[in-house]
């Protein structure tokens, strides 16, 4: 006669059980050397402040989209035709003059103006003193299409930056075009930094 062997019940392992180990601490580095965006020789401010930027960044594209969904077009095409309507002025603006304005190459502007152009938001002439360029300018669609829209773009805006004072708004505007500034000498060196990391993997 043979003897079975027990089986074994359901829910229970018979591995041993391992005792948990505390994880190490861990203290980040400092992300700033920087003595005026350190407080006490800490960088917890500073790391709050890119996150918030982050965060108003990802709010303001989310705005943007849903702005230019309301008049049929993409986002950048929306910051576009705002832009082609603040520097227009009676001669028109230049596809550089508008690049500048917002950060953007000017191949990018001649691509999507000439999109809003098709959709006939957008004129383009010969700019009279260089045959070579053309001026922008609103068409009489494109600024009827923006008054339409005036009501809903302003109570997005009013409300966004509703937190600012009049001495806070100025303080905000100094800064944001100073950080422009030194983010574009920051993200010029990109290119060199990846080259190193390369180089220091390969040796």
């Amino acid at each position: 006669m043979s003897i079975s062997k027990p089986r074994r019940k359901l829910g229970h392992s018979c591995a041993p059980l391992r005792r948990e180990v505390k994880p190490a601490s861990f203290r980040l580095p400092a992300t700033v050397s920087r003595s005026a965006l350190l407080e006490g020789g800490s960088d917890q401010r500073f790391r709050r402040l890119v996150y918030d930027l982050f965060t108003i960044a990802t709010r303001m594209s989310a705005l943007r989209e849903h702005l230019g969904a309301r008049m049929g077009i993409s986002a950048p095409q929306y910051s576009l035709l705002m832009a082609v309507g603040q520097f227009q002025r009676e001669r028109g603006v230049g596809v550089t003059a508008i690049a500048r304005a917002l950060h953007v190459s000017s191949a990018f502007v001649a691509t999507e103006t000439g999109k809003l152009a098709q959709a006939g938001l957008i004129t383009k002439r010969a700019n009279p003193r260089d045959g070579r360029a053309v001026l922008l300018s609103l068409s009489r669609a494109g600024r009827a299409l923006i008054e339409r829209n005036s009501g809903a773009i302003r109570a997005v805006n009013d409300i966004f930056f509703a937190a600012l004072t009049p001495a806070r708004f100025a303080t905000l505007s100094a800064a944001m075009a100073a950080l422009v500034h030194s983010s574009a000498r920051a993200t010029a060196n990109l290119s060199r930094d990846q080259a190193l990391i390369w180089r220091e993997a390969a040796e």
